[in-house]
């Protein structure tokens, strides 16, 4: 029999290259309902879907810090668009799950127990990175000493925005030296001195590395809130306003996460401009 030169290599000594790569096989049996509800294994999947996309979007938004700090903002710039690109993906990992009803829903609520999404640890490097700092929410993570030092590492570094306000005092831009030299550890408040810079960098329009800079962190913020919002919205959809999992207060706790901005002067600065 002939071999077909453009058929695929079919036969190998071991696993496939692919699987040693992606480690499909560890990835497809990482899923163990606890109910006999079909609809549960949309929930595990897609919620583990997100804790790889936190994983990008960590990834990226530290490669844009650390670009700043040596003041390259090509490369800064291009890891923040990456990032935009993860984050439209992960805000439309939330299909699965957008139209459950109370009643389906309920039919595998239970499986979580105790468990829900703040719980995330990757997704609280997400939230520290944005500037999101708390140390009570180091606190679920005790139990497990590597996540748990992971987290105090990240509390104590400067978020992307810090780094972003750093890269343009250093280009001689008049941030106020109480924001540069704030408590990391606390969550960034907003400081009518930044939204001064903000406003003078947009007025002169485009063209400068700051405006460059806030135009990236704008698209950043702007998909945050979308991400928000999508979470607030599914929740509403299925379960209404009944307490949420793990013991928040649900759609009224989502609904102040989905009124906050992050990088706040950026979106103030705009009615000035």
């Amino acid at each position: 029999m002939s071999h077909d030169p453009d058929a695929p290599v079919l036969e190998f000594g071991g696993t496939t290259p692919y699987e040693d790569y992606v480690q499909a096989d560890v990835l497809t049996h990482l899923q163990h309902p606890l109910s006999d509800d079909p609809g549960e294994m949309a929930f595990l999947v897609t919620t583990q879907v997100m804790e790889l996309w936190f994983t990008l979007l960590v990834h990226e938004w530290q490669t844009a810090a650390r670009k700043l700090r040596e003041d390259d903002l090509e490369a800064a710039a291009a890891a923040l668009t990456r990032s935009t690109y993860a984050m439209a993906s992960l805000n439309a990992s939330w299909e699965p799950l957008a139209h459950l009803t109370p009643a389906q829903f309920n039919s595998y609520r239970s499986a979580l127990g105790d468990g829900s999404g703040f719980q995330s640890a990757m997704y609280r490097r997400v939230e520290f990175l944005l500037g999101e700092k708390s140390a009570s929410m180091l606190v679920p993570h005790r139990g497990s000493p590597r996540v748990h030092a992971e987290l105090e590492k990240a509390l104590h570094e400067p978020s992307l925005y810090d780094e972003a306000l750093r890269f343009l005092a250093r280009r001689g831009e008049d941030i106020p030296e109480a924001v540069l030299q704030r408590d990391l550890t606390r969550r960034y408040e907003a400081d009518p001195g930044v939204e001064a810079v903000w406003v003078r960098v947009y007025r002169e329009g485009a063209g400068s590395p700051a405006h460059r800079l806030g135009e990236a962190l704008t698209e950043v913020a702007e998909l945050v809130w979308r991400w928000r919002n999508d979470h607030l919205v599914a929740t509403r959809r299925a379960m209404g306003a009944k307490t949420g999992t793990g013991g928040t207060s649900g759609v009224a706790w989502l609904e102040k996460r989905a009124a906050k901005q992050v990088f706040p002067e950026l979106w103030t600065a705009r009615s000035h401009v």
